[in-house]
């Protein structure tokens, strides 16, 4: 059974969280996997830990872990691969995989764009 965790960093504004959950429920709307969860890396709840041991408890197979961050900082680099072997070693049964960040991917090109042209 294939799983989704969507990482955002955290932000104690209620709205800026609030961003990582509808983002969930359209992949969920998506039908393209069968467990959905978000997480944040701090301020935040739920936490990594948490949100990956509910996929293992809902019966993931495999864990896809897609940072919802811009670029390949130090929280992705080392934070996230960090929790990924950490997940990896106590659930052997499951595969983790680290998604790369959104970056500069040629849609976030074209939301950049759009963005710039209707400011």
């Amino acid at each position: 059974m294939h799983a989704a965790l969507l990482i955002a960093h955290g932000s104690r504004r209620a709205e800026a969280n609030a961003d990582l959950v509808r983002l969930a429920e359209l992949v969920r709307a998506s039908g393209r996997f069968e467990i959905v969860e978000i997480a944040y890396l701090e301020l935040a709840e739920p936490d990594i830990p948490a949100s990956a041991l509910r996929c293992v408890e809902r019966g993931a197979t495999e864990v896809r872990m897609l940072p919802y961050f811009l670029s390949m900082g130090r929280h992705v680099a080392e934070d996230l691969d960090g929790y990924r072997q950490d997940f990896t070693a106590k659930h052997p049964h499951v595969r983790f995989t680290l998604c790369p960040p959104l970056g500069l991917h040629p849609k976030i090109v074209e939301v950049v764009m759009e963005r710039l042209e209707r400011c």
